[in-house]
């Protein structure tokens, strides 16, 4: 039975990929044999378990974007950290490495490496990070990425993997068991909120601070302001504004859906785009810029909007989402142009990879 690990955290951006591939490799081939490699400063420690899968944790080697004394520290880190990966993989009798990127690949690619493993890297963002770059041009030519273009050595575009609830979605059949489920009127136009898997304070300030207008304009809100965020809005209309820390059924908040407010990481457009959900994207203004390229396919074909997150105010949205929200035709049109514009297979497609390179090592 092939033994696979995968290596990824910190954020969705990379764990949601992990498990989405982990489940493909299921259906596949049930006798398959799925590490997790992880820190424990990720989303991984709750969603990778929850998920079913076994979760090794190794020390996080951050590495500073610029010279600091911060990396005076990193060498004696990494040691310690690609010691506790060898080990992981020496445990698991690994057949292949697969790495999403993050604080704990970089460690767990130069194990691997050191330990002759075959390695897949998954680039997920349409700028490369640093771990990925790494592992690209010194530790393997299997290299995949969420989006075409992405300059990475031997980079093949595959896609974004994603969960199964999300690209076999059918919203239209959905609509009134997720409106239900949320406590939405069944008729309402509906706006969806969500700053990421850790939320995001400019988009929740903007679009609380229009929730009058928007309750007057006969606009319903289902708001996800992340796990640690607080927002209290004033009900001042008939149409409810939900406000909830964290989504776990994220298919049903789609299909609730007519329009969503969102940034643009590499999974929220993949997924967006994918169920035809048209989309007001605010790149995460930190980075080197992926978040605004992410999105740029959807918005070229006129499937979305993109606004920086410096005009995301509630002036913006009182001039802007009720009168979107009304235009139904508008709303058509942008769901039509979406769909199809960034694969959904992706997930089937990695697993498929990755069982080749493990049998094309044995």
């Amino acid at each position: 039975m092939p033994s696979i690990v995968l290596a990824g955290g910190g954020s969705a951006g990379h764990t949601s990929p992990l498990i989405a591939t982990a489940d493909a490799l299921r259906r596949i081939d049930p006798t398959v044999e799925i590490l997790a490699l992880g820190t424990e400063r990720g989303l991984e420690t709750r969603v990778v378990p929850e998920a079913g899968y076994r979760l090794e944790l190794i020390p996080p080697v951050p590495l500073p974007r610029r010279p600091t004394p911060a990396l005076l520290a990193v060498p004696g880190k990494m040691l310690a950290s690609v010691s506790a990966a060898r080990r992981a993989l020496d445990e698991a009798k690994a057949d292949v490495l697969v790495g999403f990127g993050g604080y704990v690949s970089t460690p767990a690619y130069v194990a691997a490496w050191r330990r002759k493993t075959p390695i897949v890297v998954h680039e997920g963002n349409a700028v490369p990070g640093i771990a990925n770059k790494f592992a690209a041009r010194y530790c393997t030519q299997h290299v995949k990425t969420s989006f075409p273009g992405s300059e990475l050595p031997h980079a093949e575009y595959v896609g974004l993997p994603i969960r199964r609830a999300i690209s076999t979605l059918d919203r239209a059949a959905l609509r009134a068991e997720a409106r239900q489920f949320f406590g939405l009127d069944p008729d309402a136009p509906t706006l969806f909120v969500t700053g990421g898997s850790q939320g995001a304070r400019q988009i929740n300030e903007a679009v609380s601070g229009a929730a009058a207008d928007l309750q007057a304009a006969g606009i319903q809100v289902l708001h996800a302001i992340g796990p640690k965020n607080t927002l209290e809005v004033p009900q001042t209309g008939r149409y409810p504004y939900v406000v909830l820390n964290y989504v776990d059924r994220m298919d049903l908040a789609y299909a609730a859906a007519d329009l969503v407010v969102c940034r643009s990481g590499a999974n929220t457009v993949t997924e967006v785009s994918g169920v035809g959900l048209p989309a007001i994207y605010v790149p995460l203004p930190i980075g080197n810029g992926e978040q605004r390229l992410n999105a740029k396919p959807v918005v070229d074909v006129g499937g979305g909007v993109l606004i920086d997150n410096a005009e995301m105010t509630a002036d913006w949205i009182r001039a802007n989402v009720p009168q979107l929200l009304h235009d139904r035709e508008r709303l058509t049109a942008m769901s039509t142009a979406a769909t199809g514009v960034i694969r959904t297979d992706a997930d089937e497609r990695l697993a498929r990879i990755i069982l080749d390179v493990v049998r094309s090592a044995s």
